[in-house]
This record gives structure tokens, C-alpha cells and sequence, in this order.
């Protein structure tokens, strides 16, 4: 009896924190565990370089994000910088990135949610390769971004994200 107890309590552990992300069905249910693993807090040291995803060019100059931001184009590829504002404290499937100078942010995705960043990012430097994207959030979708510690307001939205392909952080 007891193996079947154990087993029991240990698949209802491990099962619990995958299903408890997606209760609500934003980020579309595509997180795999491969991208989960490397988001633990404290993944990115004070004077370390984390990369996720694509390789990032190294000679291109980056496009001011409040730029983008002014007239974003939906489809248009992009190479930004900026200051991670927050993360989601989930599972790190997304992060708020913003002007270093301040003012408005964007919310950054992950490509097929192939790669996850460390859900402690805020604050780090970032440079991030993606392609714009202009959507409309429903009432569900905003308040479960609230939820996981975005900056959302209530109700259905018009949100510019950037899909990214490639992250670069820094601290």
C-alpha cells in the first residue's frame, strides 16, 4: 500500500506546478520542460551574460525601443536594448522590457516558447532579437498576466509585444 501512497503523492507534486501556469490559458499552453528548467531564480550572476535562444549579431546597433515603440509595426523584425522591468514570477515565459531612460515597456515573448528567462530578471540589461507583434488581449488574458506579476490593467487591450528569437541578458 504504501509504494502506491508514495507514488501517488509524487506524481501529484510533480504534476501540480505544470498545471497551475496554465489554469487559465494565456501563453497558449506550449510550455514545455525543457524550456522551464533553466528559468530558476538566480540563474543570472552579478557580471554574467545569459543567452536564450538565437545568437544575437554582434556588429548590428540596436533601434532605440521608445522608437519601436512609437510607431510599432506589427511583422517588422527588430534588435532592441533595454532594462528588464519585470518577469513573469511563474516560469519566466515572458518579461516586461523598458528604456533604460524609463517609460513605456513592452512585453517580450519567447518564440514557440522555446527558451524561458530567470523569473529574478528584473533588472538586468537586455538586448533582444524578435519580431513585433500588435494584439488584442481579452479580459482572461490581461488579468492572467496580472496575476503573474505584469503591469497590466483590467479588462480587454491592445498590447504591442516583441516575439523574441534571441535574449541577451546582463547584470
Amino acid at each position: 500500500m504504501y509504494p502506491y501512497v508514495f507514488a501517488s503523492l509524487l506524481l501529484v507534486t510533480l504534476a501540480t506546478p505544470a498545471f497551475a501556469h496554465d489554469e487559465k490559458d494565456s501563453c497558449d499552453g506550449k510550455h514545455s520542460a525543457a524550456a522551464a528548467a533553466p528559468s530558476a531564480p538566480g540563474a543570472l550572476k552579478p557580471g554574467g551574460v545569459l543567452v536564450r535562444g538565437e545568437p544575437l549579431p554582434k556588429n548590428q546597433a540596436a533601434l532605440p525601443l521608445s522608437a519601436v515603440l512609437s510607431k510599432p509595426e506589427d511583422g517588422k523584425k527588430v534588435l532592441v536594448e533595454g532594462v528588464v522591468r519585470r518577469a513573469c514570477s511563474q516560469m519566466g515565459c515572458w518579461m516586461e522590457l523598458a528604456p533604460a531612460e524609463g517609460g513605456p515597456g513592452v512585453r517580450v515573448t519567447f518564440k514557440d516558447y522555446g527558451f524561458f528567462v530567470p523569473t529574478d530578471s528584473a533588472g538586468a540589461k537586455a538586448r533582444v532579437q524578435g519580431t513585433i507583434q500588435v494584439a488584442q488581449l481579452s479580459v482572461a488574458q490581461a488579468e492572467h498576466l496580472r496575476a503573474e506579476g505584469g503591469s497590466m490593467t483590467a479588462g480587454a487591450q491592445r498590447e504591442v509585444r516583441l516575439v523574441a528569437t534571441g535574449v541577451e541578458l546582463r547584470r
